[in-house]
């Protein structure tokens, strides 16, 4: 018999109530009915919504919670989820198949709510809804864990500044296809890859693969704003991930292009993202792209160098070796960084790249430090000095500098594994799984006492 601290949807009640959205996930795998309202005599999924908790909404709506049920007030969860701004909330609660979920009369009233958020502006409308004077504040966030979004606050109403990415999403999974340059639109006021409307509208554009569609994208590399450059330059980083990871349409003639656009572009900021973008494929002028702007004055172009000079399964030429040997001594600890990284294939490591990153497992800066001591860590090298080089991390402040060079000793069936590991650490939460941690399980194992 179940009491009533036991009963599930008692439970999923609090869980609901706490955020814990792992927990709300259990108790319906328990049995809790999904569509269990709250002590406000609403729906839980509702409560959900207005915390902006999108991993529970999406729980809850999964386990059978209905975003079309009809409230007192006349609106839907996933009406109200439209109007906060939040496209996490919206994808939480869209539920199967919208399109031919919902009638047009209930599609065509979200859309218009999305785009009168729009239209009108966040502080405008919510100053129009709760008659407060005065500004709205604006606080920086996360709308999901790869997105970023502000929450807009007046008169005890808080919004997101997502309706642009909601709108294009709820077009999208209605089978509506606005204007690529509308799209761009919606973009480009937001110019930071991690805020969800740009993110969201280069997402939906990569799916558009139609020939007008590409002319349309196409023309923004001779735009005058170096933004809505950038902008094109993430609609084609989206369509490798789709091409990579979903296997949509293959890319076609990108690489191409990108290697075009790269010999011209001005900006730095632009032609880094398309270095960047052109990597993920390989061209065979990508090496000629990299010393061409082995120098560049901005370093964020430099980073992208030595990716162009390390082709995959390619060995490096002699003049791709000594572009890389010098931005090892590059000012910007970024470039370092990356050379740190890039030297860690192949595993074998010739005379040049193990004094290399041995002095950079010295960098005055600790990002290059760590990066060159999980190269070293990773290196098929057995040489006195680079185990000698690792014990002497141990010294280090950063705990995780200290395991990355605990990890290549174990690696090396070093004595002094068990010691290293102990100054390490100790490691909790988190790392039950780091293969880090494993090394020195196996270590032990390798060493464990003989029987006899």
């Amino acid at each position: 018999m179940t009491g009533p601290g036991n009963d599930p949807n008692d439970r999923l009640v609090a869980a609901v109530t706490a955020h814990d959205a792992d927990a709300v996930r259990a108790c319906l795998e328990d049995g809790a009915d999904p569509a269990t309202r709250g002590p406000d005599g609403l729906p839980l999924l509702c409560a959900a919504v207005a915390a902006f908790d999108h991993r529970t909404a999406e729980a809850l709506t999964e386990a059978g919670a209905d975003p079309d049920a009809e409230l007192p007030d006349g609106t839907t969860p996933l009406l109200r989820a439209v109007d906060l701004g939040s496209p996490a909330l919206v994808d939480a609660t869209l539920g199967k198949d919208p399109r031919l979920r919902l009638a047009e009369a209930d599609r065509t009233r979200l859309l218009d709510l999305a785009r009168h958020w729009v239209e009108t502006g966040e502080a405008r409308e919510l100053r129009r809804r709760t008659g407060a004077p005065g500004q709205a504040t604006r606080r920086p966030g996360a709308d999901d864990e790869h997105t970023d979004i502000e929450e807009v606050s007046l008169g005890g109403l808080t919004v997101r500044t997502g309706h642009r990415a909601v709108l294009t999403t709820l077009e999208w999974k209605f089978g509506i296809l606005p204007p690529v340059a509308e799209l761009v639109a919606r973009a480009v006021p937001y110019p930071d890859e991690t805020h969800v409307n740009w993110s969201n509208a280069s997402y939906f554009l990569a799916h558009r693969r139609s020939p007008q569609a590409w002319s349309e994208l196409a023309a923004l590399r001779h735009h005058p704003d170096p933004v809505h450059r950038r902008f094109l330059a993430s609609v084609l980083w989206h369509r490798k991930f789709l091409t990579d990871h979903f296997g949509r349409p293959d890319t076609g003639r990108d690489p191409d292009f990108l290697a075009d656009w790269a010999l011209d572009e001005p900006d730095g900021h632009v032609l880094a993202k398309v270095l960047d973008v052109s990597t993920h494929d390989d061209h065979p002028a990508q090496e000629a792209l990299g010393l061409r702007y082995a120098d560049h004055p901005d370093p964020r172009v430099r980073q992208e160098v030595p990716y162009c000079l390390s082709r995959y399964g390619t060995p490096r030429t002699e003049a791709a070796d000594a572009a890389l040997l010098t931005l090892a001594r590059d000012p910007d600890p970024g470039v370092r960084a990356v050379i740190a990284r890039t030297f860690a294939t192949p595993r074998e490591l010739t005379p040049v790249t193990r004094e290399t990153l041995l002095t950079l497992v010295r960098d005055p800066d600790p990002g290059v430090r760590g990066c060159a001591a999980e190269s070293l860590a990773n290196s098929h090298d057995r040489t006195a000095a680079v185990t000698e080089a690792l014990f002497a991390l141990l010294d280090e402040e950063n705990r995780l500098l200290r395991l990355e060079a605990a990890y290549g000793l174990a690696l090396r069936d070093d004595p002094r594994t068990d010691e290293a590991y102990d100054r390490a650490g100790p490691f909790g939460p988190g790392f039950e799984h780091d293969h880090r941690l494993s090394a020195h399980w196996n270590y032990r194992w390798r060493h464990r006492p003989d029987p006899d």
